[in-house]
């Protein structure tokens, strides 16, 4: 058995169907486990369309981090919207082509190859956050309301890293890119997307073709104090 199989195996069992997965019920996980399809995931590249997970799969895997991502009050403030085939393409041309506007001709050939790159993979999911969700608690919670905006930036976050670290432990790469605002009139127009939803990062994502590189880390001293 490989390696990767073996990374994957163990979370298979874990999770079954995304959709299935019942909270009240205690599953099993180890935390080398955890810990593995924490550290694996990193920012790929490098990607192409040779992927053998199912669509299918890709969704419950994008609704099960919905789902059960934290929010401030139980807001649910968290939407996403999956990309595959041409609508993932077209988003890419769509920022492709806001770019090229933008940048003198000289400077945009290195933009067009990243474009490229990101338009070879397999999908993109968009993120964004309900604003209505966050003017409800603004206004049910006034005191707080200058601070809900930031809590709903945090609620994103990790539901990009929960769908990141999904991905991951199917085999795929992914990194995470921000576009926003330059392409949100355009997103919106051509998906449909509600008002409220505010766009805040894209995730293209597909076959890893390179791994990612060394990581470099600075000392956990500096970084982490303990009081005890």
């Amino acid at each position: 058995m490989s390696v990767k199989t073996q990374k994957k195996s163990g979370w298979k069992s874990i999770f079954g169907c995304f959709n299935d997965v019942d909270a009240s019920k205690p599953t099993k996980i180890t935390k080398k486990d955890f810990a593995s399809a924490v550290a694996n995931r990193r920012s790929i590249y490098a990607l192409n369309k040779s992927i053998t997970v199912t669509d299918d799969r890709l969704k419950e895997i994008v609704e099960f981090a919905i789902k059960w991502t934290p929010s401030s009050f139980n807001s649910q403030s968290g939407r996403a919207i999956l990309l595959l085939g041409r609508h993932h393409t077209k988003f890419w041309n769509i920022t492709r082509d806001t770019l090229k506007a933008m940048l003198p001709a000289d400077k945009f050939p290195p933009t067009e190859e990243k474009m490229k790159a990101f338009s070879a993979a397999y999908g993109t999911v968009l993120f964004f956050e309900d604003q209505d969700a966050v003017k409800k608690l603004q206004e049910g919670f006034p005191s707080y309301a200058q601070a809900f905006p930031g809590f709903s930036e945090h609620s994103s976050g990790m539901l990009q890293f929960i769908v990141w670290t999904a991905l991951e432990v199917e085999g795929l790469g992914a990194s995470l890119q921000h576009y926003t605002p330059l392409v949100d009139e355009a997103v919106q127009k051509e998906w449909n997307v509600p008002k409220s939803w505010k766009l805040i990062a894209q995730m293209p994502f597909g076959n890893p073709v390179q791994p990612a590189g060394p990581k470099e880390f600075q000392p956990l001293a500096d970084r982490v104090k303990l009081h005890k």
